[in-house]
């Protein structure tokens, strides 16, 4: 059944207008990764990136035209954004009130995220015309880049929970086979193996999760739910809030078990361990999957349910401290890694603890609201930033043929543009002004500085962290010490591999100027936030404090470094060797879950299990070789049997009638 929920004052035609082309902006990918997985290798693939770099950039412009629509012409009604479906169709009913339905739903974040997940998409297609140029799966990779876009897409304007949970698992499935895109090689068979695991962990939990909230709003429709459990006189609301289990209520485990699928999915601690090993994909998937969009997924899924967190106070604390920690954490560890890939992976990993701790100290409508909309500007200035470093890293890597940054240095001259670009994007992350990361990042600290003097102290440590990791990677890189380069016979690569990075760059300059508070806020009203040149007095001197210290120890080759770092001892080996964090994980499956659970469980299966089987084949065997001679096929014996059967009667009968 097609039909319509048309919110506000929205007309059918109105929602119909977006509804003519809303589907090509995810069905398009979906026809790349089709054509190119079933006819690509033999008949496209030399051509099979221009046909989904195309493709893709028809869904781009769509994208766009979605946002110039719903931003600028009909999205708002009564000075509020509303919700609209443009898309709705009825796949499963369960009964009366429960359905699941498979739709397009268009609001701020989601119309944002449109545009985020094709432009950078758009980027690392482009790039990877030159960069992934002359691989033996060529068509392969741009159909499974495909299916991850498409997949992203229809995560992203999901109408309800379950639909979003089924596109949830179609990212971890093609992330599974993006990461292990070089098969080959046991590394990255282990890393996709990993991150697939981590994943499905969390994804159990976001289950259960989706399962408990379904029940209690008696709905998987993102409206309903958050109608329902925000309501706090309704018999919903009252039932998920008296209903306690080990002192929370339901609603609090509700959303935990559904913040725990998206801590999975953004790498959040201690779910973190899948992401550095994800590095082992092509360096262009990493700026797709692990910058820009699909480690984001679990940020948008706090806020696409953000009502209902709010008024669940103890699952914002949730939030809060498992994002504070995160960022904290993941910037100490990437002040020590000497990958280039790894140290962005941990960047990644504390921005989106940003990005987290800032919905977690936020409120929900008006100025309370800000950590809201800083949180989602955030995510946007970061897409652009973070892809920026991961495709001009992917350049670096391609120029040296090397992951190590002992291996890199004095790139400047040899890489004019990609140093540039390298140097914005740092400043940006840095949070340096005008660039965009500043705004962002500024209007983060604000909320937090409003709400919690800790958690703001904490994010300002981080943010003089960010800065410091960032550019002794920058000077490590493109100054440091003379560059030993002996194959530059390719420069930085051809116009494919610049153009994103130029584009990129130039957004990542401009990004921070969009009055995202007019578009983006947690109530769909209009946000209105100044810059407050006294409150970021403090966190750009944090930034400059930590370009500063980082100028002075790699700017110029020196054993200054190398001192600190044997000063902090074995502080400085934990963090170098990530905290020992997966060697914890090991120690508990192998000693603990494998020889203390999976092998007693294993000889129940072997010897109980499979022996109660074993012994009832046996019997069973034996009983038939004792009787089988009753079936021998003589004549004789059957009529012996018939009459001996006849006698046995007979006696049984005289002796009943005595």
């Amino acid at each position: 059944m097609l039909g319509l929920l048309l919110l506000g004052r929205r007309t059918e035609d109105e929602a119909m207008s977006y509804s003519s082309y809303i589907l090509f902006i995810p069905l398009l990918p979906l026809l790349a990764f089709a054509v190119l997985s079933l006819f690509g290798k033999k008949y496209f693939n030399t051509s099979a990136g221009l046909i989904a770099t195309l493709l893709l950039l028809v869904s781009t412009v769509l994208s766009l035209y979605t946002a110039y629509q719903y931003f600028l012409v009909d999205g708002k009604v009564n000075d509020v954004y509303q919700p609209v479906k443009a898309f709705q169709y009825t796949w499963l009913v369960f009964n009366e009130h429960l359905q699941i339905d498979m739709g397009v739903l268009l609001d701020p974040i989601s119309v944002m995220m449109l545009v985020v997940i094709t432009v950078v998409s758009l980027m690392v297609h482009v790039f990877s015309l030159w960069y992934m140029k002359g691989e033996e799966r060529f068509a392969t990779y741009y159909a499974f880049l495909g299916l991850f876009t498409f997949s992203m897409l229809g995560l992203v304007i999901s109408t309800n929970i379950f639909q979003m949970y089924i596109f949830w698992e179609l990212v971890g499935v093609s992330s599974f086979l993006l990461i292990g895109y070089y098969f080959q090689k046991p590394s990255a068979v282990a890393a996709s193996k990993k991150a697939f695991i981590v994943t499905r962990f969390a994804d159990l939990f976001f289950l259960i999760g989706i399962l408990i909230v379904g029940f209690q709003s008696n709905s998987f429709n993102f409206g309903t739910i958050i109608q329902t459990l925000t309501n706090t006189q309704s018999a919903e609301f009252l039932s998920a809030t008296s209903t306690t289990f080990f002192g929370a209520s339901i609603l609090t485990w509700a959303l935990a078990f559904i913040f725990i699928g998206g801590a999975g999915k953004s790498a959040m601690f201690p779910l973190h361990i899948w992401l550095p090993d994800a590095m082992e994909g092509p360096t262009p998937v990493s700026a797709l999957i692990h910058a820009a969009t699909m480690v984001v997924a679990g940020v948008y899924l706090v806020a696409r349910m953000f009502p209902v967190f709010a008024v669940n106070e103890a699952s914002l604390h949730l939030v809060t401290w498992v994002g504070l920690i995160s960022a904290l954490f993941a910037a100490i560890i990437a002040c020590t890694q000497t990958d280039i890939k790894r140290v962005l992976a941990y960047s990644t990993m504390s921005q989106i603890g940003y990005m987290m701790f800032a919905l977690g100290v936020s409120g929900y409508g008006g100025e309370a609201g800000l950590g809201f909309t800083a949180s989602m500007f955030h995510l946007f200035t970061h897409a652009f930033f973070k892809s920026l470093l991961f495709l001009a890293a992917g350049a670096v890597i391609h120029f040296i043929h090397s992951n190590e940054i002992k291996d890199m240095g004095g790139l400047r001259k040899h890489m004019p543009i990609t140093n540039a670009v390298f140097f914005i994007a740092c400043l940006a992350i840095a949070g340096v002004p005008p660039l965009s990361g500043f705004f962002s990042k500024e209007e983060i600290l604000l909320a937090s500085y409003n709400t919690d003097k800790i958690v703001y102290a904490v994010a300002l440590l981080t943010s003089g962290l960010t800065a410091f990791y960032m550019f002794r990677l920058y000077f490590s890189i493109f100054w440091n010490k003379e560059a030993e380069v002996h194959d530059t016979h390719h420069g930085e690569g051809s116009m494919a591999m610049k153009f994103p990075l130029i584009l990129l760059a130039v957004l990542t300059i401009v990004a921070g100027f969009v009055p995202f508070g007019e578009f983006v806020s947690s109530d769909g009203k209009v946000l209105e936030t100044h810059l407050h040149i006294l409150f970021s007095i403090a966190p750009v001197a944090a930034a400059l404090a930590g370009i500063g210290l980082a100028t002075y120890l790699y700017k110029k080759e020196n054993e200054r470094p190398a001192a600190i770092s044997n000063s902090f001892g074995a502080f400085y080996k934990s963090a170098h060797q990530k905290f020992y964090i997966d060697e914890i994980y090991l120690f508990i499956t192998k000693k603990i879950i494998f020889n203390l659970i999976a092998r007693p469980a294993a000889w129940i299966d072997k010897h109980i299990v499979d022996g109660a089987m074993n012994g009832l084949a046996f019997a069973t065997a034996t009983v038939s070789s004792a009787i089988k001679g009753l079936q021998s096929g003589k004549v004789q014996n059957y009529a012996l049997y018939f009459f001996g059967g006849i006698a046995v009667l007979a006696v049984i009968f005289i002796y009943i009638w005595k």
